[in-house]
């Protein structure tokens, strides 16, 4: 059976998969609809939540109040489907391998392409993603287990609340990657110049304390094992506003499918601070 890294290299090729043009060319066409982890490492990956204008100044108020998982990379004008900010062509309709409509609070699609439910009257919200610092991570020496097995990085809701705005609250969702003890520091050193996309853990060691129950069974994304001298370490993530979301229950609303992200053609290293 083929493994989701090699079906990542048969898609985009060995090179293309690096290429973030070339990644978004192909999900445009509707050629890959899976996770981007391990997809244009180099590139700023992002979350996106699409809302009515009558919403989105309590949604922007809601990113500002909560930014460790909401942290904004772009805001697009109402009805504007591209991000020139992010990168040249990029279109918001198309440029997600998968997304989710939601109505009144309920998922109800989740569809390749939105071009025929957008409206005139609706706001992209781009959210920084963990992803971006994963690269940081392994170039410091420190394995992901996810990105190994070719796998999505799991994702936990906590019952850690986030601070309300208008109809946004709901509980902090959180990524869990397995890590020795002695790569925590370093961990925590490395992700910390990543403000921008969730900075250094939130959480490190025993689930229970932040009401995860079983490290099996993610709420979202994939399991992965947690050796005996491994530590489950925990950052704030960009799935956060879907919780925000299902509880706020808007009419109308479109996010990513988690893990599904945007790739945008800003650089990793461009959000690091040193």
């Amino acid at each position: 059976m083929e493994s989701a890294s090699d079906e990542m290299r048969r898609v985009f090729g060995r090179e293309g998969m690096q290429d973030a043009g070339h990644v978004r060319r192909l999900i445009r066409q509707g050629l890959w609809t899976g996770h981007t982890s391990g997809l244009a490492d180099d590139h700023v990956q992002g979350n996106l939540v699409i809302l009515p204008q009558a919403q989105a100044d309590d949604f922007l108020r809601y990113c500002q109040r909560n930014p460790k998982p909401c942290p904004l990379l772009a805001v697009s004008e109402p009805g504007q489907p591209l991000l020139p900010r992010l990168g040249a062509g990029i279109d918001i309709r198309t440029d997600v391998p998968r997304y989710r409509v939601w109505r009144d609070g309920e998922l109800v699609d989740e569809p390749s392409d939105i071009t025929a439910l957008w409206r005139d009257d609706l706001v992209s919200f781009v959210i920084g993603c963990s992803f971006s610092f994963e690269q940081a991570l392994m170039e410091a020496g420190l394995p992901l287990r996810h990105v190994e097995q070719g796998r999505n990085v799991a994702m936990f809701r906590t019952n850690v609340p986030t601070e309300a705005a208008g109809p946004f609250s709901g509980p902090l969702v959180v990524t869990m990657r397995p890590m020795r003890a002695s790569a925590v520091i370093r961990a925590v050193q490395v992700t910390s110049r990543f403000p921008n996309v969730h900075g250094a853990p939130v959480h490190i060691g025993d689930p229970s304390l932040i009401g995860i129950t079983d490290l099996s069974k993610p709420d979202y994304g994939d399991a992965v094992d947690v050796m005996p001298d491994e530590l489950p370490v925990f950052w704030a993530c960009g799935v956060t506003p879907q919780a925000a979301i299902q509880q706020a229950r808007p009419a109308f609303c479109i996010t990513h499918a988690p893990g599904a992200m945007l790739i945008t053609d800003l650089l990793n290293s461009q959000l690091a601070s040193f």
